[in-house]
């Protein structure tokens, strides 16, 4: 396997947003669910991460502008979790409190910085494909200590973002590398790694431990029914032309670079 570009995901991949969110929607149970018992974050956590609703799979589709998305999930939430009903009026200060922590959480991951630098200390270009819009994550990076991670492609790039195979042609255009030579890595098995691979890239799947979401999500329309029976199931992905690490330190041994 030859490499010449790797495209990074943020969010659970080089960004802890997982760590984030948990802090923000403490914040939020605290004031807005008082009768939650803080034994159930978790809880609300993966409801959040899951997105039952799949509101910001239509945000990624072009579908929801990315305050809509966030309010009709905090709808959602307090729905399941029997908080009091969420308006547009009431959103403004619920989401001051949640997207205010959460800004203010942004830390990256332990293994990320290592990563990026070995990548191009060995040659290799590198940049960012990810399904927020690009001011938000460069902003994110920046806080994190990843500000010379350039956003190749946001969500706001093309009007929508992965699965779709041409934003990930896209990137590897704006990296300058050909897309069989280029690798993506990131942490949802289906709508990044699979999608990659079936989009001609090596799809690399971070498989961090703890960061799994709920049993079968798959985070979009990225496969037809039946393909894999357990979208997070590792075997099945290797199965089907996915590479998967545990740690971005795991990154040069499977993408053979960097090794002597």
């Amino acid at each position: 396997m030859t490499t010449d570009g790797i495209l990074f995901d943020v969010d659970d991949t080089l960004v802890d947003t997982k760590g984030a969110f948990a802090v923000a929607l403490a914040a939020v149970r605290a004031e807005y669910l008082p009768h939650v018992p803080p034994e159930r974050d978790e809880e609300i956590l993966s409801h959040w991460r899951t997105d039952p609703g799949g509101y910001y799979r239509r945000y990624t589709s072009g579908e929801l502008d990315h305050v809509t998305q966030r309010r009709l999930r905090a709808v959602l939430l307090h729905e399941t979790f029997g908080g009091a009903p969420i308006t547009e009026s009431s959103f403004v200060a619920w989401d001051a409190l949640f997207w205010g922590t959460f800004e203010k959480s942004w830390t990256a991951h332990a293994d990320a910085v290592a990563a990026v630098h070995a990548a191009v200390a060995a040659g290799i270009s590198v940049g960012v494909v990810t399904n927020a819009a690009a001011e938000l994550q460069e902003r994110k990076l920046k806080l994190a200590g990843l500000d010379d991670l350039p956003v190749l492609v946001g969500v706001d790039t093309l009007g929508f973002g992965k699965p779709d195979p041409r934003v990930f042609l896209e990137g590897a255009r704006l990296l300058g590398t050909e897309p069989a030579r280029t690798a993506y890595v990131g942490d949802e098995p289906t709508v990044d790694a699979l999608a990659a691979h079936e989009a001609g890239l090596t799809g690399v799947w971070l498989d961090r431990a703890g960061h799994r979401r709920g049993p079968r999500y798959h985070g979009g329309p990225a496969l037809p029914d039946g393909v894999l029976r357990d979208p997070q199931d590792p075997v099945a992905l290797r199965a089907a032309g996915v590479v998967v690490i545990e740690t971005l330190a795991d990154l040069p041994a499977a993408l053979g670079y960097g090794t002597t």
